[in-house]
């Protein structure tokens, strides 16, 4: 990334250094899960769905740990890994929106805050701002070469109300905060970076 890019990463000093902990970066273009991956202190295992996963795409995923989910079923096989992944005090990179979209955090799935309530591992929040500023001149899909690109990590949250309950009601409730949280941690990222 930093060889293409020019990532200028702030507050990555607030990620726990050990235990389990969940990324939560927001999603506006496709480079945002490899930029996180990166330039992040800690190794991280997102969750990336299938149909990303082709020809030497999928052989670079698989070796640096990447989860393969199935969006159209509930994939046992992808929620077993990742609550490994948290058992074994690792990082959890999950788009708390599903897709990718305006990366606004403007419409969560229920993803984020089952991992987080069934876990009780903190949530950082993620900002990448500048990936879909403007389409690059060599290759159309991706940002300008050399272009800037923000990360902004967040302070750690817990998602849940600390009753241990996994009710539907209380991941609702932990939905609510975390949309909250995410939007406040965006809203700050914006002022911080003046994007």
């Amino acid at each position: 990334m930093y060889g293409l890019w020019k990532p200028r990463v702030l507050g990555a000093w607030k990620v726990p250094a050990t235990g389990p902990v969940i990324f939560a970066p927001n999603h506006s273009h496709v480079l945002d899960g490899p930029m996180v991956i990166g330039v992040a202190p800690r190794a991280s295992h997102f969750l990336v769905k299938k149909e990303a996963w082709i020809g030497p795409i999928a052989s670079f995923m698989h070796a640096t740990g990447q989860l393969k989910v199935d969006r159209s079923i509930a994939d046992r096989t992808a929620i077993t890994q990742a609550l490994d992944v948290l058992a074994a005090g690792g990082v959890l990179g999950i788009f708390p929106e599903g897709t990718r979209g305006e990366g606004d955090f403007s419409s969560l799935r229920a993803g984020l805050a089952y991992f987080a309530v069934r876990s009780g591992a903190p949530v950082v929040p993620i900002a990448v701002l500048g990936s879909a500023d403007r389409p690059g001149r060599l290759i159309k899909g991706l940002p300008p070469l050399r272009s800037r690109i923000d990360i902004v990590f967040g302070d750690p949250f817990e998602a849940g109300d600390g009753s241990g309950r996994r009710t539907r009601k209380a991941l609702d409730e932990a939905t609510e905060r975390i949309q909250k949280q995410l939007s406040a941690h965006l809203d700050n990222a914006r002022r911080l970076t003046g994007r």
